[in-house]
């Protein structure tokens, strides 16, 4: 059975990124060799890839591959209002609800795993629709005051793991559900 995963980092004080959608706080955090969730391990599992538009174009911009490559190899779903000007290999541009495209996903992601990758406000979308099963969330020890939110909602998570890699606090949680 798929499940739907938001695998991320945030501040201290639930953000993850700054006003300016920076990542300079995280990427200046010491990490170490151990992780309750190593990345290698998380997306061997991972099937196919949900994403916001915020969070792609800053992908393309500072990824760790060949100037504007998308860095992923699994099928990629890019939630935007936004025309793509040169859609990259493997990113389906898509708009809605999440429900709208479950069986497109789900079929891409072959029997694993889906990975939300950001943002919080299109993972809440995900959870408000039944599509969010875990979030496992890497907390770094500083806080930005502003910026975009972890989750984008009020929701219930019930602690499952946690643990901690060089100065970040790891926690995975199971959703349980919308809060009203």
């Amino acid at each position: 059975m798929t499940r739907y995963r938001f695998f991320t980092a945030t501040s201290l004080d639930g953000f993850l990124a700054d006003e300016h959608d920076s990542l300079d706080w995280l990427l200046s955090q010491p990490t170490g060799q151990e992780s309750i969730l190593p990345f290698d391990d998380f997306i061997a599992e991972v099937g196919a890839i949900v994403t916001g538009r915020t969070t792609y174009d800053w992908v393309l911009e500072h990824g760790d591959s060949v100037e504007g490559a998308w860095v992923f190899t699994q099928p990629t779903f890019l939630f935007t209002h936004r025309p793509i000007a040169e859609p990259r290999s493997g990113i389906t541009a898509v708009s809605g609800s999440p429900t709208e495209h479950r069986a497109a996903i789900e079929q891409a992601a072959d029997g694993k795993d889906v990975w939300i990758v950001g943002g919080g406000d299109l993972a809440a979308e995900f959870a408000r629709a039944g599509m969010l099963d875990e979030v496992f969330v890497s907390i770094a020890p500083v806080t930005l005051g502003a910026g975009r939110p972890l989750l984008g909602g009020r929701f219930a998570l019930e602690l499952r793991e946690h643990g901690t890699n060089g100065a970040l606090l790891e926690a995975r949680y199971a959703l349980v559900g919308e809060r009203r």
